[in-house]
């Protein structure tokens, strides 16, 4: 068999002369078994002669020069190959969009025959069988897909659609959890949704050939119970109990439900039920077993942390939340628990990571949104609090969350004026004495004498710190002023603006006499 051969080396200088054996020694490195024809300055060569051979004792090639050329071309062909795939894919992702899928299909193949190394490749025909309802194949293509790259988010995704669609739910979540692992803001309720809805999907156009099967209902049923669908679930479990009061799979989905709204000791007796019903039942057996450890762990963390010890109460919750991911509900009050953990360990930030957790979960847990706001008010980011506080007074209008709304929204407005316990540097709590001590120690390092020598800029700002300590030390050591300062009131009205007063007098009265006896030069020579 004879193959053309189309590239030509021009090369100048002493190469020039050897362009032509070169296009043969390429076709005999590269394919050592054929024939290459060549035209227009090309000759025919037989497979397997080398450069030297050709040419003997040229002193032009350097000795790597076989391999170096060999691996170039290689890698240049495949280059062509994966080009030439590419464009495969391309036509095949146009039928797509065009939903015509087989030839779609056919275009993904050949994608694949030119290039049977490419995962995305594979996703592509995977997703294609999947609109044809070919699920089994589909699912041996996406299961190559994750095998040439772990990382291949969308070949795990579409491996768990096809393992939901053929009735296994449990490799399914195995394939969801991976996904959540490479892609951690995917929410693991935004994907079981995608997925679950497909099922159920699925199922009702099957039940529509097939309306009295039993495995299509439950598995429509269990995918119901795990999208929080719970009425709709029960249902369906409840038509086939009606007809056989034995059947393990709806016993199973009556208690998966109740175990997803947290009901642990009634769901218990339900999969109890199904497995006496089938001993081999193995749902009920994962699910009994999940919900017992669940409860004990939840239990135990909850008595260790009456007794204070929260640190062994943090550990048992996380230890609860990893039992299973899907128990929405439970989880979120896990969340607040160890978010409550966390505020007792004094640490804000990790208890409001906590309850964000759990709001993600269950956006209507009033505990969680209080815990939040709690602990952004121990932090001073009021908004924030506001906010959280907002939402339960809008969800339930009682007199407690009103009052907690208002003091929020009072150390808001405060947090944006100026803080003068922090312009003295002292606490909220501060004595007299302690204010007028403050008030000593920086009116006298700020004072505009003492940096006389200084920098325009610098006398500027020590001249605005000087105005701020009289300001601060005016309101703090005036009770009434204090105690209105205190609870949110304006003092713009009193004593015309307090802005307008004058610093130095504050300090010429605070130390006494025109300058208090009190002399910079002398101060620096302490």
């Amino acid at each position: 068999m004879f193959y053309y051969f189309d590239i030509f080396f021009g090369w100048c200088g002493p190469w020039g002369g050897f362009s032509h054996t070169l296009t043969n020694y390429f076709s005999a490195l590269v394919f050592p078994n054929r024939m290459f024809v060549g035209g227009a300055g090309r000759v025919v060569c037989e497979m397997g002669h080398t450069l030297a051979q050709m040419c003997p004792g040229n002193k032009y090639f350097p000795p790597y020069f076989e391999e170096t050329l060999r691996a170039d071309m290689l890698f240049l062909l495949g280059h062509f190959g994966t080009l030439e795939a590419e464009g495969f894919k391309d036509q095949g992702n146009a039928f797509y969009v065009k939903k015509d899928y087989s030839e779609a299909f056919n275009y993904y193949t050949k994608a694949i025959d030119a290039c049977p190394k490419n995962a995305s490749y594979y996703g592509n025909r995977a997703a294609t069988l999947m609109m044809l309802c070919r699920f089994r194949e589909a699912l041996v293509d996406s299961q190559r897909a994750v095998r040439l790259d772990d990382c291949f988010m969308k070949g795990h995704l579409r491996e768990g659609k096809c393992h939901l669609s053929l009735g296994n739910a449990m490799a399914a979540s195995r394939c969801f959890q991976k996904v959540l692992e490479l892609e951690p803001s995917n929410s693991q309720a935004q994907i079981i949704r995608q997925i679950l809805i497909h099922v159920v999907y699925s199922m009702d156009k099957a039940l529509g050939l097939a309306s009295t099967c039993h495995r299509f209902k439950i598995l429509k049923a269990e995918c119901l119970a795990l999208l929080g669908r719970y009425l709709e679930a029960q249902s369906v479990a409840s038509d086939i109990l009606r007809m056989d009061s034995t059947n393990g799979d709806a016993l199973y989905v009556r208690g998966l439900c109740l175990y997803y709204e947290d009901c642990i000791d009634k769901a218990v007796q339900f999969f109890v039920q199904a497995l006496r019903m089938a001993p081999d039942h193995e749902k009920s057996r994962l699910a009994c077993r999940n919900a017992k450890a669940l409860k004990a762990k939840k239990e135990e963390g909850n008595k260790v942390f009456k007794n204070s010890n929260f640190e062994a109460a943090y550990r048992l919750y996380s230890e609860a939340l990893a039992i299973d991911p899907n128990n929405i509900k439970t989880n979120a009050k896990l969340y607040c628990n160890r978010g409550t953990v966390g505020a007792k360990l004094n640490k804000p930030d990790q208890a409001i990571e906590d309850c964000t957790s759990a709001i993600k979960l269950d956006d209507t847990y009033i505990k969680a949104y209080l815990r939040r706001a709690q602990c952004y008010m121990d932090i001073e980011q009021y908004e924030e609090a506001v906010r959280d506080y907002e939402k339960v007074y809008q969800t339930e209008k009682t007199k407690e969350h009103k009052h907690l709304l208002k003091t929020a929204q009072l150390e808001l407005k405060k947090s944006k004026r100026k803080d003068y316990y922090k312009v003295l540097g002292v606490g909220k709590n501060a004595t007299e004495d302690e204010i007028k001590k403050a008030y000593r120690k920086r009116a006298l390092m700020h004072h505009p004498d003492r940096h006389s020598a200084a920098t325009p800029e610098v006398q500027k700002e020590e001249e605005k710190k000087f105005k701020e300590m009289g300001e601060a030390f005016t309101v703090l050591s005036d009770p009434k002023k204090k105690t209105r300062y205190d609870c949110g009131h304006d003092l713009e009205d009193d004593s015309n603006n307090m802005g307008d007063f004058n610093a130095n007098n504050i300090f010429k009265t605070f130390f006494g006499g025109p300058a208090g006896g009190f002399s910079f030069e002398s101060n620096h020579s302490m």
